[in-house]
Formats: structure tokens, sequence, C-alpha cells
């Protein structure tokens, strides 16, 4: 049967984007992230995940980041066993499916109400997971997770369509609501703003990124100082490289000897507090 998705604003849209690279990878000889779900998701619809023209650096970057994450999820549970998931902007990913966590996990999805919809007609149900549909500028979401558990937090692609005040509030009212947790984020510096706008991969979301971009892990850090960096994790310096295609691998072994040119990369921040 053909599914009817609702009618998206172009911000929603902008999920078709990290979904196609992650169908994309799925397909590669030597996949990173694995995502059949993600890849199935865009069989089903018949999307042309091809359209964007990502070359295989953005496609491996968006796999092994979301990797990398899963990895961070996974290890926050096995140790808090009751904790609360919680994925920001969302999108279409399938990380509770993936990381698979125990049912003594709530999972939260949050994302815009269109994509919340879509969510809910293309994923299948699955229990002790939920979906909320809201602006996450929009103190009011928060009220639907519980406040007595440990969480763990995932923003992966959003920090960049954040302003600075939305982010620093948006952080605010996380660390507020929950005794503790962690939170991991791909960063996003001036450069990797500016690249947004210059490579055709990533154009179609290039007007809608509102961040001034964070150099270092210890500007989050100055805008909110309850929050202490674990690890900022470069994928670059990971084994999964092995995997990258030839030309990429290269590139990443070039670049990652220092830290500065590795930041220009994707990197992954990792904090608790």
């Amino acid at each position: 049967m053909a599914i009817t998705l609702p009618d998206l604003t172009p911000l929603e849209n902008t999920l078709w984007l990290t979904l196609a690279g992650k169908a994309l990878d799925y397909q590669a000889k030597h996949s990173i992230l694995h995502d059949k779900t993600a890849y199935d998701i865009v069989r089903k619809l018949d999307y042309d995940a091809g359209q964007f023209k990502l070359s295989a650096s953005p496609v491996v970057g968006i796999a092994h980041r979301s990797l990398v994450m899963d990895n961070i999820v996974r290890q926050f549970i096995a140790k808090n066993p009751d904790a609360v998931g919680l994925d920001l902007g969302a999108g279409l990913d399938t990380r509770v499916y993936r990381v698979d966590p125990p049912t003594t996990v709530e999972w939260y999805d949050v994302d815009l109400p269109g994509v919340a919809k879509t969510r809910q007609l293309v994923l299948p149900d699955r229990p002790h997971s939920h979906t909320i549909g809201s602006d996450l500028n929009d103190p009011r979401w928060l009220s639907e997770v519980p406040a007595d558990r440990p969480a763990v937090i995932v923003a992966d692609g959003l920090i960049g369509f954040l302003s600075k005040e939305e982010l620093a509030t948006l952080l605010d009212r996380l660390i507020r609501h929950f005794p503790t947790g962690e939170i991991c984020f791909n960063g996003y510096t001036r450069f990797h703003v500016w690249a947004a706008r210059k490579y055709p991969g990533t154009q179609s979301v290039a007007p809608y990124l509102r961040s001034p971009g964070f150099d270092t892990p210890q500007d989050i850090e100055r805008l909110e100082p309850r929050l202490k960096l674990v690890r900022e994790i470069f994928l670059g310096r990971e084994p999964e490289v092995a995997d990258y295609p030839w030309t990429t691998r290269l590139a990443s072994f070039l670049t990652a000897w220092s830290t500065s040119i590795s930041r220009k990369g994707t990197a992954i921040q990792h904090y608790r507090f």
C-alpha cells in the first residue's frame, strides 16, 4: 500500500539528507553503519537518495558519526539500564532499532510535528519508544519526558540548525530537567558552516543553518559551564577508517596528525553533566 506522507516544511525536509547518506552507506561495498532500515525506508518510499550527489566523504561521515554516537548510547545504557534515551532532531533516524535498548529504558525521538508524523508512518512501533512532535525551542515538550532518571542525549546533525542563544537555552533546560546524564553531537565549527554553503551536497540545508560555529569543545563548555568534556572523537583517527573508500581513507590519514585540521573533518563532542 502506498504511503501518503504529510506535507513537510522546507526545514522538515532537511531530514532526507542524512537518511539518504545512511541508505547510500548501506549499499556501499564496505558499509560503516549497516543501517538496513534506513535503506528499506528509502526503497519503500521510492526516494531518490542520489539526488543530493553526495560523494564518498560525506556518506561515510554521516554513517560513521552515527555509529560513534550509537556506541556512546550503548555504553551509557550498559551502566544505567534505567536511563532515558533522547534523540533530538531525530528525523527518520533508526537509532533506537540499531541500539536495541532493554525494556527498562524509555526512548524518546523528538522532532518537528511533520517529521514526527512521518516517523509514525514509516517506522514500526516499538515498546518503550515514543515520538514527540515539537519545536525544540518550545519548552513544553520536556514535560512528556521523565525527569527522575539519568539521560543519554544525542543531537546528530542538529547543532548547526540552532542559534547560539537557542543552543544555550536548550542545554540549560536539559541539564535542569535530568539529575545527571551525557550528551553527544557532531561539532559545527565556523569552517563547517562555511563549507555547508559551498558543497553541492549540503547546499539544500545551508539556508537553515543558524549556528555561528564553535571551533573547540571548550567553546561549548564556556556556553554551558555545567557540561564537562568526556572526549572529542575525531572520526579520521577511529579504526573504522580502514573501511573508508581509498581516497577518503588517504585524506583521513593525512589530516589525522593535526587536531586543528581534524576539526575541519567530522568530530563528535561527548559531554557529561
